[in-house]
């Protein structure tokens, strides 16, 4: 089995690096192998609601993380999502890619773990852990919790690393990720949708 790890900060060894490893950590003591995937430095599109991904089944354009980051996320087994926060959000960046991830391959993650991780120096915390939980839940993927909201704090790594109960944070999901992993490996089918999926638009008196 196989995490994916992603850094959606453009810092490559920064504060939600350090986070993301302290959970990879607990992985590997559980014998689950784990991925990193850095989104970097450069500008990313976002979504332009063409709707051509209905048709190619992956983003109509190449020229960018997306289709690239959408395979790795459809052949990993659990997810995780890190992010600094910014004006207490996730980074942009990250989101104009998971807009676009989700929308034209969200189908292809139902039912797989995920979680977020989230870096902050002081505040804003929260509302970035929610905003990313948004991604999971609209997909139907199970998320997996720790013992508090998955946050470090800090502005430095070394910051992070002395934020103790951040860390046991991070480890106890890291833990609960595995152990739900090693439950779906054994055998427990997921349930089945319905037939019919609703649209409820309310538009034309309708």
């Amino acid at each position: 089995m196989k995490v994916l790890l992603v850094n959606g900060s453009p810092n490559s060894d920064g504060c939600t690096y350090t986070a993301l490893m302290e959970v990879a950590i607990t992985l590997k003591a559980n014998d689950i192998e784990t991925e990193l995937f850095q989104i970097g430095t450069k500008p990313q599109r976002g979504c332009l609601g063409c709707g051509k991904c209905g048709d190619l089944g992956k983003c109509a354009f190449d020229d960018d993380l997306c289709n690239e980051l959408a395979a790795k996320m459809k052949t990993a087994d659990g997810i995780v999502v890190g992010s600094p926060v910014y004006y207490s959000g996730p980074n942009g960046i990250l989101c104009a890619l998971l807009d676009r991830v989700f929308f034209s391959s969200s189908g292809s993650f139902m039912h797989k773990p995920a979680a977020c991780v989230v870096c902050c120096r002081r505040g804003g915390a929260s509302a970035a852990f929610d905003r990313l939980n948004k991604y999971f839940t609209i997909a139907q993927m199970p998320v997996v919790s720790s013992q508090y909201w998955n946050a470090v704090h800090g502005f430095t790594p070394d910051d992070v690393r002395r934020d103790l109960e951040g860390l046991q944070i991070m480890r106890t999901l890291g833990s609960n990720m595995a152990w739900l992993l090693k439950n779906i490996e054994a055998g427990n089918p997921p349930p089945e949708p319905e037939a019919e999926r609703f649209w409820t638009n309310f538009h034309d008196g309708k």
